[in-house]
């Protein structure tokens, strides 16, 4: 089956390091390695995801395969030369480190014809394959309740509106009848109307009828009305009032008998 590399090379990682996420998407599906590389917490998983997708882009650019019959046939982390650097430590000692670097490599491969033809054969009887249930988070569990709430207001919108459109259609109903009423009421006045009208119309022939050729006697005149007098209002009592009489220069009197009494 034809193969589809693609490589990086002085990867500033440690091949130990990169071989722990290679084994997660080895033999995988392209779609499923993606997850997988999307959601791994190590360091180097978004530098293998970007390689994973230059694979997969040469073998459909250049080979001409699809995207769905592809497979991570193998990946491998080869060890590159290591950069070495000095520390200085204690009692005038030295450490070395070591700054290790890797050449990766992902090589994509397509199903065999026998595999395609058994995976379209169990798409077609049992629908698309499942992926396997993984242990919900914290993050997952809160997705599941919002999309949950989002569909509990949805269903409740939907019937709140067909609440409301029976409503509606309740009103409308009782505004027709009320129209129909109105009408038949109209219609019936204007039957009384115009037989008041018709018989207002005809004359009254009596006793007192005159004569044709004959002038109508003339009608005695109306006495006007008497005006009504106006009842008399009585003018408002004014309540007597007792002045009191100022009692003042009582001391004054007092003073003059005195001084009248010592010249006598």
């Amino acid at each position: 089956m034809p193969e589809t590399r693609a490589s990086i090379r002085y990867l500033r990682t440690s091949p130990s390091k990169v071989r722990e996420v290679l084994g997660l998407i080895r033999g995988r599906e392209i779609d499923d390695a993606r997850e997988r590389l999307r959601y791994c917490e190590r360091g180097p998983a978004g530098d293998v995801l970007k390689l994973l997708d230059s694979a997969v882009a040469n073998a459909e650019s250049n080979d001409n395969l699809p995207e769905d019959e592809l497979f991570v046939a193998r990946a491998y982390a080869d060890e590159g030369p290591t950069l070495k650097r000095w520390r200085p430590r204690a009692r005038g000692r030295g450490t070395r480190i070591r700054k290790r670097t890797s050449h990766v490599t992902i090589i994509v491969s397509r199903f065999s014809d026998d595999e395609l033809e058994r995976r379209r054969r169990r798409e077609a009887a049992t629908g698309p394959a499942r992926r396997r249930l993984r242990r919900p988070t914290r993050r997952r569990r809160a997705r599941e309740v919002e999309r949950a709430e989002e569909v509990d207001r949805e269903l409740e919108g939907a019937e709140e509106a067909e609440e409301h459109d029976h409503e509606h259609e309740e009103l409308v109903d009782a505004d027709e009848l009320e129209e129909v009423g109105a009408a038949d009421e109209e219609a019936d006045e204007a039957d009384e109307d115009g037989e008041d009208v018709a018989l207002a119309d005809v004359p009254d022939v009596g006793d007192d009828a005159v004569p044709l050729g004959q002038a109508e006697p003339a009608a005695p005149a109306k006495k006007a009305p008497a005006k009504k007098k106006a009842p008399a209002t009585k003018k408002p009592t004014k309540k007597a009032t007792t002045a009191k009489k100022p009692t003042a220069k009582k001391a004054k009197s007092t003073k003059k008998t005195t001084k009248k009494k010592k010249d006598t």
